[in-house]
Protein backbone atom coordinates (compact mmCIF):
# COMPACT_ATOMS: atom_id res chain seq x y z
CA UNK A 1 0.00 0.00 0.00
CA UNK A 2 1.90 3.39 -0.75
CA UNK A 3 0.25 7.26 0.26
CA UNK A 4 0.73 10.76 -0.89
CA UNK A 5 -0.41 13.20 1.16
CA UNK A 6 -0.91 17.24 0.42
CA UNK A 7 -0.24 19.05 3.92
CA UNK A 8 -2.59 16.72 5.71
CA UNK A 9 -6.16 18.00 3.73
CA UNK A 10 -6.33 15.01 1.03
CA UNK A 11 -4.09 11.72 0.81
CA UNK A 12 -4.15 9.31 -1.81
CA UNK A 13 -3.53 5.66 -0.88
CA UNK A 14 -3.17 2.90 -3.70
CA UNK A 15 -4.31 -0.78 -2.03
CA UNK A 16 -1.89 -3.48 -3.79
CA UNK A 17 -3.07 -7.29 -3.47
CA UNK A 18 -6.25 -8.70 -2.01
CA UNK A 19 -8.45 -6.99 0.26
CA UNK A 20 -10.20 -10.16 2.10
CA UNK A 21 -9.75 -11.42 5.52
CA UNK A 22 -6.68 -12.51 5.59
CA UNK A 23 -5.72 -9.18 5.37
CA UNK A 24 -8.32 -7.28 7.01
CA UNK A 25 -7.13 -6.17 10.08
CA UNK A 26 -3.56 -5.23 8.86
CA UNK A 27 -5.56 -2.97 6.08
CA UNK A 28 -7.48 -1.75 8.75
CA UNK A 29 -5.20 -0.35 11.02
CA UNK A 30 -3.39 2.08 8.26
CA UNK A 31 -6.71 3.08 6.68
CA UNK A 32 -7.88 4.17 9.61
CA UNK A 33 -4.92 6.12 10.40
CA UNK A 34 -4.86 7.82 6.98
CA UNK A 35 -8.51 8.95 7.24
CA UNK A 36 -7.59 10.64 10.75
CA UNK A 37 -4.65 12.16 9.85
CA UNK A 38 -6.69 14.11 7.05
CA UNK A 39 -9.73 15.75 5.73
CA UNK A 40 -10.39 13.56 2.15
CA UNK A 41 -9.32 10.13 1.61
CA UNK A 42 -8.93 9.09 -1.70
CA UNK A 43 -8.28 5.10 -2.03
CA UNK A 44 -6.86 3.67 -5.17
CA UNK A 45 -8.67 0.18 -5.99
CA UNK A 46 -6.54 -0.64 -9.24
CA UNK A 47 -3.96 -3.19 -7.71
CA UNK A 48 -6.54 -5.16 -5.61
CA UNK A 49 -6.71 -8.20 -7.37
CA UNK A 50 -9.82 -9.92 -4.86
CA UNK A 51 -12.52 -8.49 -2.63
CA UNK A 52 -14.25 -10.29 0.05
CA UNK A 53 -16.78 -9.56 2.12
CA UNK A 54 -14.33 -8.65 4.93
CA UNK A 55 -12.56 -5.97 2.39
CA UNK A 56 -16.55 -4.73 1.75
CA UNK A 57 -16.73 -4.19 5.16
CA UNK A 58 -13.92 -2.39 5.68
CA UNK A 59 -14.44 0.62 2.96
CA UNK A 60 -18.11 0.91 4.22
CA UNK A 61 -16.29 1.51 7.29
CA UNK A 62 -14.11 3.92 5.87
CA UNK A 63 -17.13 5.72 4.22
CA UNK A 64 -19.44 5.80 7.56
CA UNK A 65 -16.33 6.88 9.77
CA UNK A 66 -15.56 9.63 7.13
CA UNK A 67 -19.36 11.10 7.38
CA UNK A 68 -18.93 10.67 11.66
CA UNK A 69 -16.07 13.06 11.27
CA UNK A 70 -17.19 15.19 8.59
CA UNK A 71 -14.46 14.03 6.52
CA UNK A 72 -14.85 12.16 2.47
CA UNK A 73 -13.61 8.84 1.42
CA UNK A 74 -13.54 8.38 -2.43
CA UNK A 75 -12.66 5.12 -4.42
CA UNK A 76 -11.27 5.45 -7.62
CA UNK A 77 -9.40 3.27 -10.35
CA UNK A 78 -11.74 0.07 -9.48
CA UNK A 79 -10.47 -3.03 -10.08
CA UNK A 80 -12.56 -5.56 -12.00
CA UNK A 81 -12.79 -7.30 -8.68
CA UNK A 82 -14.14 -4.50 -6.96
CA UNK A 83 -16.17 -3.44 -9.98
CA UNK A 84 -17.88 -6.91 -9.67
CA UNK A 85 -18.08 -7.27 -6.32
CA UNK A 86 -19.31 -3.74 -5.90
CA UNK A 87 -21.52 -4.32 -8.75
CA UNK A 88 -23.36 -7.95 -7.61
CA UNK A 89 -23.93 -6.54 -4.25
CA UNK A 90 -25.44 -3.22 -5.75
CA UNK A 91 -23.34 -0.93 -3.30
CA UNK A 92 -22.46 2.09 -5.71
CA UNK A 93 -25.15 3.96 -4.42
CA UNK A 94 -23.78 3.49 -0.65
CA UNK A 95 -20.02 4.49 -1.95
CA UNK A 96 -21.37 7.26 -4.14
CA UNK A 97 -17.99 7.01 -6.20
CA UNK A 98 -18.24 7.11 -10.13
CA UNK A 99 -17.94 3.78 -11.08
CA UNK A 100 -15.77 3.48 -14.65
CA UNK A 101 -16.08 0.40 -16.47
CA UNK A 102 -12.92 -0.61 -18.75
CA UNK A 103 -14.31 -1.58 -22.66
CA UNK A 104 -14.42 -4.84 -24.08
CA UNK A 105 -11.06 -3.78 -26.00
CA UNK A 106 -9.21 -3.63 -22.67
CA UNK A 107 -10.33 -6.12 -21.24
CA UNK A 108 -8.98 -8.83 -24.30
CA UNK A 109 -5.46 -7.10 -23.70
Amino acid sequence: MSTHANMNTSATIRIEGDMTIYRAQALKNELMLALHSCQELEINLEGVGELDSAGVQLLALLKKEAGRCGKSVHLTAHSPATLEVIDTLQLARFFGDPLVMPSIKENRT
